[in-house]
């Protein structure tokens, strides 16, 4: 009995404190999934391939959706230490946006459950994203707590709520999504440039969330096709071709990238690799050809090798007990 006990503790105190930037995942498996749908139209691939990963990104869903209310639920100090933490809350915005996100899924199977999750997810992350901001508003951001996760509550929430509401038969409001996704970002990445270019570099553990810098334009542009049709125009293609210069950076600098050991922290990356890919085939899908053909294969097979590679590194990590973070301590903010 007192072995089971001791057990019952462990799983409280440690396996269900699920970090919200777990959440991530969700983003990275569906922007693939997304892929994988557009290039069976253009390209007749299998189309059980991309309904496979958009499955496994609802079930990978509905599990870290049980354990992070569980969290709130049986370990309300670390679900709280998390939500005061200056830099760590911001991913807690993941949670909706990828319930926005599963909508997409969905939809060709249950549209009405996946109007019903995108109304959920984006009450959800609109209501997040307002309560971080009025945060930010008040000033007193400590500028070494600056990082690209910013982008999360606002720009990611509002890039995709108009992705998604365009795909539902909701183009009016996903023009009013992307503005707040836009210009969002716009105020948003001086900011965060300015803290990378003159403070210090960031610490290891916080490389990984570079990342998310590739998403906004990359997530921006498919957005923006998704409220616009016909030809894609130049205002489309100004917003990738920033995204292709992010990308070149982040390659650069991938030697300093990984300098720590793999973690699940590297799924910050998976958005934005999938949304270049999926910006490309969009293009392709629209008519354009040329270097764009080009490029649409090259960044398909790229995101599928970066989104695969890193979810067999989650699995080795969740089969070695390695995959949770160490607790955040109750006053880390």
């Amino acid at each position: 009995m007192r072995k089971s006990r001791l057990k019952f503790a462990f799983v409280k105190s440690n396996r269900i404190t699920v970090p919200a930037s777990f959440f991530s995942m969700i983003l990275g498996l569906v922007g693939l999934g997304s892929c994988w749908r557009v290039a069976a139209k253009i390209w007749h691939l299998p189309t059980w391939i991309g309904e496979s990963i958009m499955l496994l990104a609802v079930a990978v869903w509905l599990l870290l959706l049980v354990l992070y209310v569980s969290k709130w639920l049986w370990a309300r100090e670390a679900a709280l230490a998390e939500f005061e933490h200056p830099v760590l809350c911001c991913f807690i915005g993941l949670v909706p946006v990828s319930t926005v996100l599963v909508a997409l899924a969905i939809a060709p199977y249950a549209y009405a459950i996946a109007v019903s999750l995108f109304v959920i997810g984006v009450i959800g992350q609109l209501s997040f994203g307002v309560y971080r901001s009025g945060q930010l508003w008040m000033g007193g951001l400590n500028p070494e707590t600056i990082t690209p996760v910013l982008y999360l509550p606002t720009v990611a929430g509002g890039f995709i709520s108009a992705i998604v509401a365009s795909a539902i038969g909701y183009r009016d409001w996903g023009a009013l999504f992307f503005g707040m996704g836009m210009f969002s970002w716009v105020a948003l990445e001086s900011i965060i440039m300015q803290r990378l270019y003159l403070l210090e570099a960031l610490p290891k553990s916080l490389r990984p969330t570079l990342g998310i810098q590739l998403a906004p334009p990359v997530v921006g542009c498919v957005a923006y096709l998704s409220i616009t049709s016909g030809q894609p125009d130049t205002f489309a293609q100004i917003l990738f071709g920033y995204g292709l210069l992010q990308a070149l950076i982040l390659l650069r600098l991938l030697p300093w990238l990984l300098k720590q050991p793999f973690a699940a922290s590297y799924w910050a990356f998976t958005l934005g690799v999938a949304a270049l890919a999926l910006a490309s085939l969009v293009f392709v899908e629209r008519g354009m050809t040329g270097m764009m053909g080009v490029l649409a294969v090259l960044l398909f097979i790229g995101a599928n090798i970066v989104i695969g590679s890193i979810a067999l590194g989650t699995l080795r990590l969740l089969l070695r007990g390695k995959l949770l973070p160490p607790s955040i301590p109750a006053k880390a903010a």
